[in-house]
């Protein structure tokens, strides 16, 4: 079976970098398949969940925050302002980030605060489906 060489780098540094033969990312206009020898692209990312399936069958499970997602026949990087292991998701800091920022939804006024209390809802929500998935794989 062929395989892919995918690379996930945050801003502060590396966070995985091995083979899949397949990658999911959750692309802005909706969730991307990426197999072995696809085809070029280039494409941002929303906040959410990137899987890479491995040759052994086991999959791993990483939170983005957005970025881009540079695919190359044979690489795939994944860009990201913040990126984490799924395991190391903290589910308790997920749904009070949720509040939080709901909580700022209805105190803010300006156009800018309403627009970062928004993204911020947005990436905790991201946040807490990865940790559910995982959880729903871990059984």
């Amino acid at each position: 079976m062929s395989t892919i060489a995918v690379e996930i780098v945050s801003a502060e540094e590396a966070i995985w970098s091995g083979s899949g033969t397949m990658v999911y990312a959750p692309a802005e206009m909706g969730e991307v398949g990426i197999a072995p020898q696809h085809a070029p692209l280039l494409t941002r990312l929303k906040p959410g969940e990137v899987r890479v399936q491995q040759e052994n069958g086991e999959e791993q499970f990483f939170y983005v925050s957005g970025g881009l997602l540079e695919i190359q026949p044979h690489v795939v990087t994944v860009l990201s302002d913040t990126a984490l292991r799924a395991a190391d998701l903290d589910e308790a800091k997920a749904q009070e980030a949720i509040k939080q920022a709901e909580r700022d939804l209805q105190e803010k006024t300006s156009e800018m605060e309403l627009a970062k209390a928004k993204a911020e809802l947005v990436q905790a929500v991201a946040q807490l489906r990865a940790v559910e998935k995982l959880r729903k794989t871990a059984r």
